[in-house]
């Protein structure tokens, strides 16, 4: 009955189509106040009140692609995420100072796509494989 509960008052929080995209995607439907958005358009929550939510689990990311990954977080969201500093990188006045113009965004890790790092070799093999060669007859 709890679980029932629950769920309505989340449909109630949400609406009907949040809800059901919260549950195909994470499996759990939460609501909470909207802290800021990242350079790959993941979107930040976070539930102050959090009469439902684990104990260190009132802050969660909404990513904005379907096939998602841990690295598509950048390091200033994830300090904030993993509670290593209190306030958003869109409040903090030291994130927003710290980074300077020359230094490159983020990009996330690549492995597995085409856009993975192939290193190449310019050195020539010390073994080089046998051809057989074919001699005309004559």
């Amino acid at each position: 009955m709890v679980s029932l509960l629950r769920t309505i008052r989340s449909v109630r929080r949400v609406g009907l189509r949040e809800w059901w995209r919260q549950m195909q995607y994470i499996g759990d439907a939460k609501s909470g106040t909207y802290v800021g958005k990242d350079q790959f358009g993941n979107r930040y929550f976070e539930n102050r009140n959090g009469e439902e939510e684990i104990p260190g689990r009132h802050r969660w990311v909404d990513f904005a692609q379907h096939d998602f990954n841990a690295t598509q977080v950048p390091p200033e969201w994830h300090s904030w995420i993993s509670h290593i500093r209190k306030e958003p990188p869109t409040n903090d006045s030291v994130m927003q100072n710290l980074s300077p113009p020359w230094q490159a965004p983020y990009v996330e890790n690549l492995t597995g796509t085409r856009g993975a790092y192939k290193p190449y070799n310019t050195v020539v093999p010390k073994i080089n494989a046998w051809e057989p060669s074919v001699k005309p007859r004559a």
